[in-house]
């Protein structure tokens, strides 16, 4: 990666931070207006910015992400507790090398009277991060089969987590890169994490 990209990148990852800080402060009060202002923040992201997971040529007629419609009762509350498997997971990621990730909390929260359950990550390595992807009954089909991220700290995707307790509020689901653009390549959903539900919010396919 040429100097350049790591500025363009370092610039995005700032960015993304600052949108999810607008994000956390708009969801206090009003949570679809913190979803609207995600998307288009994200819609400019993916159309102008150098370090966009989309090729330029997907740029120039892009018309923004596709999403379901927001719905309030997939905003909910976990309650984290200690995580039953501390096994760290490594994956190769060809631009970064080796990305290595441990359980550092069980999520359990509810939908709709079913208990649920997920595993939050720590990113290991320097300055580490909290990592929540998840798979669930809309996966390949409506939604990235690969699964969707709801954290990923170290590029600024924070939600608001404390120490017993986390949002879950999966409208703000995304894609992971590679979901664009074959030449990427990310850490993918483990099974752990696949709910049995139908998670019918955020970013679709």
């Amino acid at each position: 990666m040429f100097p350049a990209d790591r500025l363009t990148l370092a610039h995005w990852r700032r960015t993304v931070a600052e949108m999810y800080a607008d994000v956390r402060r708009f969801s206090e009060t009003d949570p679809r207006r913190a979803w609207n202002h995600f998307r288009a923040c994200r819609d400019d992201l993916f159309r102008t910015h150098p370090q966009s997971p989309l090729t330029p040529a997907r740029r120039a007629d892009f018309g923004g992400l596709p999403y379901f419609p927001y719905n309030p009762a997939w905003r909910l509350g976990g309650t984290l507790y200690p995580p039953q498997n501390r096994e760290t997971r490594t994956v190769i990621l060809p631009a970064d090398g080796e990305f290595r990730y441990s359980p550092v909390a069980e999520i359990r929260f509810r939908f709709e009277d079913e208990p649920l359950k997920l595993t939050l990550f720590w990113i290991e390595g320097y300055g580490g991060g909290l990592f929540l992807p998840f798979k669930d009954g809309t996966s390949g089909s409506k939604t990235y089969g690969g699964g969707r991220y709801l954290y990923d700290t170290i590029k600024g995707a924070d939600l608001g987590a404390g120490e017993t307790d986390i949002v879950l509020d999966f409208n703000f689901a995304y894609n992971p890169s590679c979901a664009y653009d074959s030449r990427w390549v990310c850490p993918l959903s483990p099974p752990e994490n696949t709910l049995s539900v139908a998670v019918t919010a955020g970013e679709r396919i």
